[in-house]
């Protein structure tokens, strides 16, 4: 086997004899990285560092027995929490499946040169906050067309997730329902997340993340399409099914895309990578709202007298099935466009890297482990707790306006987009912030500060409210990607799966929304409900707290 800069590392069977060879092989990759790079000392990195421990003794994985190591099989970081060995055995990518930071940053195919780091000592004290030699590769060379393909995916499934805000408007209207009725609209979506998410994680660890990305398209679409015949029904439950069957293809989606992005370069950048690539969700927020409030909100807004008038003339029935036909054309158009994205991915090749990961994770992936990973566990709750916050904040906002500010439904509209605007902005603000500060310190200020306003909004239900409420949403901008990195650092193999769990953690929108809505008919205050979101960004400060103190105990990964 031809290994990185010419080395053959294959004994004359195809596999090595640990016992004999690793010292071999350790001197000579040493040797062959330090030479290409013209180092003289490695600082603090021996990239074949308790090679034959992880060959014979605890870390041992599948394949691997005192007698050698198959070239298909990849190296898991050692149970000890240390730097991981990168693996010498891999054909064509030698540390595709390795998950230390330090070494995950280098992502090349045989033949090439080993650029090794050799600043680890000048690495600042809080390993979330990047230095310079950590941050500028922070996407491989040649990635950069399924990056952006995969980009796109987070701001076409933005779409629907706000038309959602603008539909419960819409269908307590056309469908005569209260607001927990209504609210109904969120726990079919965000079921479909919840039962979806780990399905989509089994069939990308078997199949692949391209697997997952085309199911979730075509379920996406199909749910989309499903609208017409649901509208033409009257039913109310018909349209809650679609829903359902849209968010199930979210699910795999959103299982795919967030690791995929967080793995497609190196892991002391995943934060920054999966912020910018998230900054394009809020765009496909804007643009939902847009579209509905132009498309399926009507701006009729009927007195009871004037309704009472229909129903004596026997045309409010019509009437009704008018507006609620309002909302099959976009969802028409939505379910094209996935169908276009899904043969644009289908036709793209993803980075063999990739491939090697998934292959790691089918061999030695236990979703067990994670019951071991207190930093994993506590994410699935930040995730939980963002979610819901943010469901809530948004999906009551425009009957927020109506009632406190005296807006038209169309006015509530356009400032909610206004807010998710602010929303798409504080993405690509956190992502230029996290290269000076830890992400962190960032979410643990940001919590704090929608605590205070959300405060503003409870007590001042008022058009000072409404803009309290509607700045919530920069605050919010960075948690979901930030708190989604931050619970898949150091799991290896497992990488997909617990990606998986976080986007069940999504069914905090179902739980919340529903929960905030009989709150307010029971309290009769839509302002004081928005304790529900209030409580959630709380906690999310608490987990960020958390997460600074695992990233200094995360620093000492490497003896000296």
């Amino acid at each position: 086997m031809i290994g990185p800069g010419g080395i053959n590392w294959s004994s004359p069977d195809g596999r090595f004899n640990s016992k004999r060879t690793f010292a071999t092989l350790r001197k000579k990759a040493t040797e062959h990285w330090a030479g290409i790079n013209g180092i003289e000392r490695i600082d603090r990195i021996n990239v074949f560092q308790r090679s034959s421990e992880i060959a014979t003794g605890p870390g041992a994985i599948v394949g691997v027995s005192s007698g050698g190591i198959s070239p298909e099989k990849c190296v898991r970081r050692n149970p000890n929490g240390r730097l991981s060995t990168p693996c010498p055995l891999c054909v064509e990518y030698v540390i595709a499946s390795c998950e230390a930071e330090v070494i995950d940053s280098l992502t090349y195919s045989a033949g090439d040169s080993l650029p090794i780091p050799t600043k680890l000592d000048e690495r600042p004290l809080d390993a979330d906050a990047p230095s310079a030699a950590y941050s500028t590769a922070w996407l491989p060379p040649g990635v950069m067309r399924p990056f952006v393909l995969i980009t796109g995916l987070f701001f076409l499934w933005g779409i629907p997730n706000n038309l959602n805000d603008v539909l419960i408007r819409q269908f307590m209207k056309s469908f005569e329902i209260s607001r927990f009725q209504a609210g109904l609209v969120q726990s079919a979506f965000y079921l479909g997340y919840f039962l979806l998410a780990l399905p989509a994680g089994l069939l990308m660890k078997r199949r692949g993340y391209k697997s997952g990305f085309l199911t979730g398209l075509f379920l996406f679409a199909s749910g989309c399409f499903l609208f017409l015949p649901a509208a033409n029904s009257g039913k109310y439950a018909f349209f809650l099914a679609a829903l359902f069957v849209m968010a199930s293809g979210l699910a795999f989606l959103e299982t795919a895309s967030n690791p995929f992005v967080a793995q497609l370069g190196p892991t002391a950048s995943s934060e920054q990578r999966l912020n910018l690539a998230q900054a394009f969700n809020p765009l496909g927020c804007i643009t939902g709202i847009l579209v509905g409030t132009a498309f399926i909100f009507s701006g009729v807004e009927l007195s009871r007298t004037q309704v009472a008038a229909m129903q004596a003339a026997g045309t409010y029935t019509a009437y009704l099935h008018r507006e609620t036909m309002r909302v099959v054309v976009p969802y028409l158009v939505l379910g094209g466009v996935a169908l276009l994205w899904a043969v644009m991915i289908g036709l793209t090749r993803f980075p063999a890297f990739l491939e090697a990961r998934t292959h790691a994770a089918e061999v030695s992936g236990n979703w067990r482990v994670l019951l071991h990973k207190p930093h994993f566990l506590f994410a699935v709750v930040a995730q939980f707790l963002y979610v819901g916050a943010s469901v809530c904040t948004w999906s009551y906002f425009i009957p927020y306006a109506k009632e406190y500010a005296h807006t038209t439904d169309r006015i509530g509209g356009i400032l909610l987009a206004c807010s998710i605007g602010l929303f798409g902005i504080g993405r690509f603000v956190a992502t230029a912030l996290m290269r000076r500060f830890s992400p962190s310190e960032i979410m643990t200020t940001y919590g704090l500060l929608n605590g205070v306003l959300l405060l503003i909004g409870i007590f001042s239900p008022s058009w000072m409210g409404l803009m309290a409420i509607l700045l919530t949403s920069f605050f919010m901008s960075l948690m979901f990607p930030t708190i989604f990195a931050m619970g898949l650092k150091d799991l290896g193999a497992n990488t997909n799966i617990a990606g998986s769990f976080l986007v069940m953690a999504i069914v905090g929108g179902a739980v919340s929304t529903p929960l905030m809505g009989l709150l307010a008919e029971f309290i009769r205050s839509t302002a004081s409900a928005y304790q529900i979101p209030l409580y959630g960004n709380l906690g999310i400060a608490a987990y960020s707290r958390y997460m600074a103190g695992y990233s200094k105990r995360r620093l000492a990964v490497s003896p000296d």
